[in-house]
């Protein structure tokens, strides 16, 4: 029993004696943690001292330089105002000096005019004074013999005036005929270009015969799918390893005949193939007409042409006439268009860019009835080329007359490029016999005297009798003459007939 009361007396003991050593362990714990707290506070409150300082420090510093920079813009606004000041006291002390000086002349004018009115009043007296004596001597009064010797003036003016402007004239056809030859001579001897054959058909070789029927495919859909997308004609014949392809417009004949070369090339021909290759084929020539065009703008020194224009222009290199290239040609024509126009006085750019828009309406496709100027000139009105260039475009085969020098320039270069020697494939033996022809056509008609062919044989001039003919029957002459030019001739273009009809009366004094 007493040992169960010792043993229930030490556990009490022990308990006691935990709970109490756990009680100072604990406090002891927390006090070290407080103490670890207060020095993380009083780092926290240094750290924000040694930050703040910092702060405090650099504001001052940017403060500083602040401003400083404000002082020094200040100076330099300080020292640009008494710039303006000094410059506005120059100024008026210059307009000082000026208002003196104006006043100055202003006096001595003032004193002049009174000097002059003093003179004019003498002269007159002295003039009234003259005239009462000469009205006595000469018995005549001031006004009639006035109106004498302005009658010996006039005549004696006239006769020495019309002897100068003889002489003048004479001089001037002289120097200006051979100021014309001369710059017609120099800038045909200055210009030379290679000449290319004008065909509507090309031909395509043929590895063998046996192609020709992969060409025309079952039931012919190949050649009638080719000739649909180009727009040319596919001719198969018995021409042994060879099929024609024929079109009179270049662009599309260029376009079958590479399409078919690529076609046969490469060996699948069918519709689908067909127009694969010939759209491909046709964006690449319309690519190569663009940079030829751009070649040609770009060679010439013009820099702001339109894409549209640049496009017209690229299409003149699939076209020709007569063997020279349409492109070619207007190159040309620019070129000798202004060489004259820098020979004259002209203006060189006007001139050049009226030489190479000249034939753009040829690379038109139109259903219309106008001729190649027409559609040119309307097209460079609507791409805003300058009213001289177009009216270049429109005259240059005088379908209207010429408003200004650079449209005449134009006319002289573009018969220089199409009519020098050499410049197109066409013998001088058919040259001289077509104007022989016309001539002689017109020359079949009752009533005409003289007959000429001018401008590399574009324009048809006829002189007609006025007495056997009249004003109605020259429309008819006209109409006869060109229909028959129309019939019996092959040439290119349009050729103007022009008849001329008027009555002359001379004199001669004895």
């Amino acid at each position: 029993m007493i040992s169960l009361w010792l043993s229930i007396l030490l556990c009490l003991v022990g308990i006691i004696i935990g709970i109490l050593a756990r009680y100072f362990y604990g406090k002891v714990k927390l006090t070290s943690i407080e103490q670890e707290a207060i020095r993380v506070k009083e780092d926290a409150i240094r750290e924000a001292e040694a930050k703040k300082n910092a702060i405090l420090i650099e504001g001052r510093d940017q403060l500083y330089k602040e401003q400083k920079q404000n002082e020094k813009e200040e100076k330099e606004r300080l020292s640009e105002l008494q710039r303006y000041e000094r410059r506005l006291q120059q100024k008026e002390e210059n307009q000082d000096k000026i208002r003196e000086t104006l006043d100055s002349l202003k006096n001595k004018l003032q004193d002049k005019e009174a000097k002059l009115v003093t003179r004019e009043e003498d002269l007159s007296h002295v003039e009234e004074k003259w005239e009462q004596e000469l009205q006595k001597v000469a018995q005549m009064t001031s006004d009639e013999a006035k109106n004498v010797l302005i009658e010996r003036m006039v005549n004696e003016a006239k006769k020495d005036s019309l002897a100068l402007i003889n002489k003048i004239e004479k001089e001037a056809q002289v120097k200006a005929d051979k100021t014309a030859r001369d710059i017609i001579v120099t800038t045909i001897q200055r210009i030379a270009t290679e000449v290319s054959s004008e065909l509507t058909v090309s031909s395509v070789d043929l590895p063998s015969d046996e192609m020709k029927g992969r060409i025309i495919g079952r039931e012919g859909r190949n050649i009638r799918a080719l000739e649909t997308l180009t727009g040319a004609d596919i001719i198969i014949d018995d021409t042994p390893e060879a099929v024609v392809i024929s079109c009179f417009d270049p662009i599309r004949k260029e376009v079958a005949r590479v399409s078919l070369e690529r076609l046969i090339q490469d060996g699948r021909i069918h519709p689908a193939r067909i127009e694969e290759v010939v759209n491909k084929v046709s964006n690449e020539i319309n690519k190569v007409a663009f940079e030829e065009g751009e070649r040609v703008v770009f060679d010439l020194g013009f820099n702001n042409m339109t894409q549209e224009t640049i496009r017209a222009l690229g299409r003149l290199h699939y076209r020709t006439s007569y063997g020279q290239n349409v492109l070619s040609h207007s190159r040309e024509v620019a070129i000798i268009a202004g060489m004259i126009a820098s020979e004259v006085g002209a203006d060189v750019q006007i001139a050049r860019r009226g030489g190479l828009l000249h034939d753009i309406g040829k690379g038109i496709v139109s259903d219309t009835e106008a001729n190649h100027a027409e559609l040119g000139a309307e097209l460079a009105r609507k791409l805003g080329e300058d009213a001289r260039v177009v009216n270049a475009i429109h005259s240059h085969h005088g379908d209207v007359e010429p408003n200004c020098i650079e449209s005449v320039i134009v006319q002289v270069a573009d018969a220089i490029s199409a009519s020098r020697p050499g410049a197109r494939r066409e013998s001088l033996d058919t040259y001289i016999k077509r104007l022989e022809n016309l001539e002689e056509i017109a020359m079949s008609f009752e009533g005409v005297e003289k007959a000429f062919a001018v401008q590399a044989g574009r324009e048809l001039r006829i002189l007609v009798n006025s007495e056997k003919v009249t004003d109605e029957v020259v429309r008819d002459i006209a109409k006869g003459i060109a229909g028959r030019i129309e019939t019996e001739l092959r040439y290119p273009g349009r050729i103007r007939v022009v008849i001329i009809r008027e009555t002359r009366a001379i004199e001669y004094a004895k």
